[in-house]
């Protein structure tokens, strides 16, 4: 025997949290909803301001309501008013709340507090802000694929080396930490430097970061002055001593006490484009790339969220592309945040199969019409948006400029299995050039522009976040 005779699941819950909260909201209420990591919800009315508060008679109906309708995804507090019990602002005023329904003439405002254990960078988009007193500020651009091997890594190389050609000065992270893989790509000879992204992230929770050494120059030496730099994941390491790199790996996603996991990600990242700056080369990167974990990853969310300008995401056209890219454009949706990213996307087609049998013109269409189904759940977002202001995206089929446009990179069996670090002139054969000149040619400009300027979205590179509970 349970206890409700039909059980509310987990993806029931939500929309049956923001009915009742916008049944309370219309009675002139700001309600926030409070979701725990469990994914129960508390209603948090604020009825401090009116009088004695809600009535009773109000507060029964509420809670009946929200227990009712919400089953076992009601938190141990159903409902909490803010005239009977005092509560921190760290909660009623978190930075980490979003607005849902703004509040009107006669109607409160319906907010939403999302506690979770992974996954919550997803859910707030911002931009980086330059440093203080900075003319201008390096270029960040990600670079991540829903699914693993379709060849990010290996773009990635090609794009630094042809930034680099271009007189730019050139730093790759690799944060791809489960499988690092660009830094033999771009070594070309360059020594490893002794630290990776990983010690960073573990020395720096016990503020003890000090002195890595994280950045090295590549052995490639580009044309037109431009210089390439490598963050490799992993370090060569102290000579004597073990690297215990599955050890640290471990414990780089803990959050300790002032020392967040996207926060220390992103002073990471700073930390390895200032030490470029202390090097030989004297200047911050004019570009950034961050080649980024795959799948829906704290890593991936950070970077692609927060951190960079322009996220190139990759994918091969099938179903399993098609359902990730879904569920995060649903989370962006879903949370208010398709006006902030609107900005920073953009669909790579990589392994495109050019032959007599399926060109390249067939495949990148079908991939055009899957891209721009997926992709409109963000416009038919931003569409919804337009009443309130916001600007309108460009999300026609055949707009070559929309997000959903595809960037190709030609498949070339050449690339399966190619020895790099045996084969240091690699990007300059044929059959390498062919692949990558539409994806080079399309992708350099874009980042080369600079971020686009962007009224909705935030400027912080990160926000303090609470334990936030009611």
């Amino acid at each position: 025997m349970t206890l409700y005779a039909v059980p509310v699941r987990f993806d029931e819950a939500r929309p049956a949290a923001f009915a009742v909260a916008r049944e309370v909201a219309a009675e002139g209420f700001d309600v926030l909803l409070v979701r725990d990591v469990l994914g129960r919800f508390s209603l948090v009315v604020d009825d401090k301001e009116r009088g004695d508060g809600a009535s009773s008679a109000q507060a029964a109906r509420w809670r009946e309501s929200f227990t009712g309708r919400l089953g076992r995804y009601c938190g141990e507090r159903p409902l909490v008013l803010t005239s009977v019990v005092r509560l921190p602002r760290t909660l009623t005023a978190s930075p980490r709340s979003m607005e849902v329904d703004a509040a009107t003439a006669t109607t409160g405002a319906v907010r939403l507090l999302d506690n979770t254990v992974v996954g919550e960078e997803w859910s707030h988009v911002t931009t980086p802000s330059a440093a203080s007193g900075a003319a201008a500020r390096t270029r960040r651009t990600a670079l991540y694929g829903f699914k693993g091997g379709v060849g990010r890594t290996t773009a990635t190389a090609v794009l630094a080396r042809r930034l680099a050609d271009q007189g730019k000065i050139v730093l790759v992270i690799d944060l791809d930490l489960e499988s690092p893989g660009v830094g033999p790509l771009l070594l070309a000879g360059g020594t490893l430097c002794t630290h990776g992204v990983v010690d960073h992230l573990v020395e720096s929770a016990l503020g003890n970061a000090d002195g890595l050494e994280i950045v090295t120059r590549s052995g490639y030496t580009p044309r037109n002055k431009g210089e390439l730099w490598v963050a490799p994941a992993r370090g060569a390491g102290t000579e004597g001593v073990p690297n215990g790199y599955v050890d640290k790996l471990n414990r780089v996603y803990a959050d300790t006490e002032g020392a967040r996991f996207a926060d220390r990600l992103a002073a990471t990242v700073r930390a390895c484009e200032e030490a470029v700056e202390a090097s030989d080369s004297g200047c911050l990167p004019d570009v950034v790339l961050l080649d980024s974990r795959a799948g829906i990853h704290d890593v991936a969310a950070v970077i692609i969220s927060h951190l960079c300008d322009y996220a190139l995401l990759f994918g091969a056209d099938n179903d399993q592309t098609w359902s990730g890219y879904r569920d995060l454009f649903e989370a962006w949706a879903a949370s208010g945040q398709a006006p902030a990213i609107r900005h920073k996307l953009r669909m790579v087609a990589s392994m495109v199969p050019d032959s007599v049998h399926y060109s390249k013109d067939t495949h990148l269409a079908s991939f055009r019409r899957n891209a721009h189904a997926e992709f409109g759940i963000l416009y038919n977002s931003l569409a919804r948006d337009e009443v309130s202001g916001a600007t309108k995206g460009s999300w026609e089929l055949d707009d070559d400029t929309a997000p959903h446009s595809p960037i190709p990179i030609l498949f070339e069996p050449g690339l399966v299995g190619m020895n790099v670090p045996n084969a240091p002139d690699w990007q300059e054969r044929a059959f390498v050039e062919a692949a990558y000149r539409d994806f080079l040619n399309t992708a350099v400009p874009l980042i080369l522009a600079g971020p686009a300027a962007d009224p909705d979205a935030g400027s912080a590179e990160s926000t303090e976040s609470e334990d936030d509970r009611p």
